[in-house]
This record gives structure tokens, sequence and C-alpha cells, in this order.
């Protein structure tokens, strides 16, 4: 299977600035992506940036590396400036996996590619844009708002993405509290995280980008819901394998450090 993958990596993150350079394991972390990326079956891996540092550093981990507008309001947008520019045709599958998952694994990024693959040519309601989600485990992550939860329908359509529990389980929390959860697993009450990569046509990411932002994409500060809002269906799938999460805070920074010597251990 054919896709290309475009990692965007922004040098002045809000809540962890300079982070594509920060040390994970030795090396900048955009290194580490690159050194993910370049082991699925992508034809080309393509770094994103608005810092020449970065830019540098993404070149000796063996990606090509694109300068970029600084302006860019989202991830997506910077990887449509790096579309246009190579002229890619609308059928074209690109994923993209953010510039700070250094643990990504290289076949949950396959498998997104192969999901819209697939999907873009379902007979009913197809989708051209697709992600992944993974059991939620632990309860605190059900309350945390800086994990996205995403419920789907029963043909692997996502029906809403939210910071909030989604579903919520009415006859586990009568009274609207989260101090007494039920003795269920979070897994066993059908809670489902969403994983932050995503593949479409190229075609899908050109309507994305000339969309201007929608009301609950504003509300919930979650971006694929402007898909959604707009009627284009996302399609689902558990991921085959365990998917880290992400770097968005300095306590992640950590974590993820943590996991990769934990790693070089073993």
């Amino acid at each position: 299977m054919s896709y290309r993958l475009v990692i965007p990596a922004r040098f002045a993150s809000t809540r962890l600035p300079g982070k594509p350079l920060a040390d994970v394991g030795g090396r900048p972390m955009i290194a580490r992506v690159v050194e993910r990326a370049r082991r699925s079956q992508a034809t080309s891996v393509v770094v994103a940036t608005d810092h020449q540092p970065v830019l540098a550093a993404a070149s000796q981990a063996g990606a090509e590396a694109v300068m970029t507008r600084r302006d860019h309001a989202s991830g997506a947008d910077r990887v449509m400036e790096v579309v246009a520019s190579a002229g890619w045709s609308d059928d074209n599958i690109v994923v993209n996996v953010q510039g700070d998952e250094p643990l990504i694994p290289p076949a949950a990024i396959d498998q997104v590619a192969a999901l819209a693959r697939r999907a873009s040519a379902w007979a009913e309601r197809p989708c051209e844009v697709a992600t992944l989600c993974e059991p939620i485990a632990e309860w605190a992550e059900v309350f945390d708002p800086n994990i996205v939860k995403v419920v789907a329908d029963n043909l692997g359509r996502a029906l809403y993405f939210s910071r909030a529990p989604l579903p919520w389980r009415r006859a586990d929390f009568p009274t609207g509290g989260a101090a007494r959860p039920p003795s269920a697993s979070p897994s066993a009450s059908g809670w489902r995280r969403h994983v932050g990569v995503y593949a479409y046509t190229v075609g899908a990411l050109r309507e994305f980008v000339g969309w201007a932002p929608g009301r609950l994409e504003q509300v919930e500060a979650l971006e694929q819901l402007r898909f959604l809002e707009h009627g284009r269906g996302i399609a689902v799938a558990e991921a085959i394998t365990p998917v880290p999460g992400g770097v968005d805070t300095p306590a992640d920074l950590e974590r993820v450090r943590t996991a990769w010597a934990e790693r070089d251990e073993h």
C-alpha cells in the first residue's frame, strides 16, 4: 500500500515551548519521531516545521525537512502546505503523525493508512479520513480533559469526540459526580481514548483547511470535529498495538523519558 507521511513540528508549543528539540534518550524528540516513521511502510517521510534547528535535526535523522509558515492554526494546515507545494493528487493518502509522538508504533501508522484507503472505498457512506482509538484502562483518564474520548457507531464511524467522559454512564454516576467510580474497569464500560494520528485523502485535507473552524471544534478545542460538523465521516478502529500518549506537558515529557530509559534497559 502506498501512502505518504508528514510530521508537523511547531517549535513554539504553548505548554512546552521548544518540545521538538527536547532530549529523549540522547536525541531530539523530532529525531525519535522520524525514527519511528521511517520504520513504517510510508513511501516518504516529510517533517514540516517553522524552526531552523528543528529542520536540521529532522534532516540529520533521515527525513525530508521542509520549512513552513509560522502562522498555521493547526498541524493539518502545516501538512497541507507541504501537500500543496509537492502537488500531490487528491486521491493520495497522507498520514499526519504529530511531532510529539516519539513512541508511536510503526504498525499503528500503517494501520491507519490502510484504514483510510479501505474506508474511502466503502460502498455505503465512505470516509476519506481515518484515525485510531484504544481502551481507557484508568479511571483518572476518563475524567482527564487532556485524554480525548471517542464514540463510534456499529460500522466504525466516529459519532463524536470530547474531552468530557463520553459516553456518560448514568447508572454509575447518577448525581453527576466522579468521586465514586463503578467497580468495573473503564475499558469494560466502553470508554475509548482517541489516538491522535490521522490518515486522509489529499482531497479531504484540502476541504478541511478551506473550512472555518466550527462551533463544536472551538468549544472542545478539537480540530477533528470540523470534519463531523461538515458531515464528513471519520473511520475509527481500535489500534492493533498499544499506542503510548504523546508529549503535551513537562509531565508527559518525563513519562516518555522514563519509558525510553526502561526500553533501553531491556
